[in-house]
Formats: structure tokens, sequence, C-alpha cells
């Protein structure tokens, strides 16, 4: 068996190594094997770290409304379940968020969840007498011939009826597509 050199990529190899530990300390950055061995730690470091930055942020955002809350009166458990109850569909980001900029909304939101908290069942109510005049209400579709159309009004029409998937479709499958919805 022919003895084969495997230089070039052992070469290629080493210098994607090389590359990746740019800008370390010392021999970390120079020598092959240090350099292998904290280029590892560091994507392992890297992987951790990017669930951890959720983590962060959500006690972050959570302190931040807790702070706003105890300024309106209200723990942040009760604001957030005085939020629930009047289907308040907010998230922490955007809660701590208007409650660093906009503390006059936040307040407004602090006394939607006080209304909720004193009387529940109203509260839920409302919610539903709200939705139930949108669930009976029904779309009327014109007749219109939309193999006449264009692709880019095909996709206005698909767009504003809110279906999903429309922008990578030809047109046949666009007119189909419409025509089921």
């Amino acid at each position: 068996m022919p003895r084969v050199k495997s230089t070039p990529v052992t070469r290629r190899r080493r210098k994607k190594i090389l590359k990746l530990a740019k800008g370390y300390f010392g021999s970390k950055r120079t020598i092959y094997r240090t350099a292998h061995e904290q280029v590892m730690r560091s994507l392992q470091y890297s992987y951790r770290d990017r669930k951890q930055r959720k983590r962060e942020f959500r006690k972050l955002w959570i302190s931040r409304i807790n702070a706003a809350a105890v300024l309106n009166g209200l723990k942040y458990s009760t604001f957030i379940h005085g939020l629930a109850l009047a289907n308040v569909e907010v998230n922490r980001k955007v809660l701590a968020d208007i409650a660093v900029f906009e503390p006059e909304t936040f307040t407004a939101y602090a006394e939607l969840a006080k209304n909720a908290l004193a009387n529940p069942s109203q509260a839920v109510k409302a919610v539903e007498t709200k939705k139930a005049p949108a669930a009976k209400k029904e779309v009327k579709s014109e007749e219109v011939n939309y193999e006449s159309l264009t692709v880019s009004a095909l996709k206005e029409l698909a767009k504003e009826r809110g279906l999903s998937g429309y922008t990578t479709l030809k047109k046949n499958e666009l007119v189909d597509l419409l025509k089921q919805a």
C-alpha cells in the first residue's frame, strides 16, 4: 500500500483552529495544541452562554417590571396575574420596556390589572363579549377572476387574507390557495 501524506489536510485543519484562536493571549493563539484546547473550551462557553443570556434578560425584565409595579402599588406576581385575568397578552420584554420608557402607559396597565383582580368574573366576561361578535363575523368572498390578476396582485390578496407561505408560490399555486381560502 502506498504512503499517503496528509499535509494539506492537516495544515488546513490547523489553520482553521488558529484562525478561531485569533486574539487569544500568549501561546493560545500561536501553538496549535493550546489553541485547540482553548477554542474547544470557548465553543462550549459560547453554547452555554447563549442559553444563559436568555435567562439573564428574563431576570432583568422581571426586576424592571417588579420595580414599576411596586411604584403602582402591586407586586410582580399579582400584576402578572391581573394582566392574565384581563387577557392582556404583552410579553415581559415589552412590559419592561414600557416600564422604563413610558411610565404612564405602565400605570394604565397596572390599573387594568387592579380592576381585573378586583372583579375577575367581569374581566373575563368583558373580554368574551368583545370577542363574540368577531367570531360571528362572516367573510363574504366576492367572485374574482384570479387568473386575470398578476402574481404581485395575488400575493397582495393572500397577504390581506392572512394566508401564510404565499411568498414562494407560483401563480397557479397562488390561485388554488386563494380559491380554497
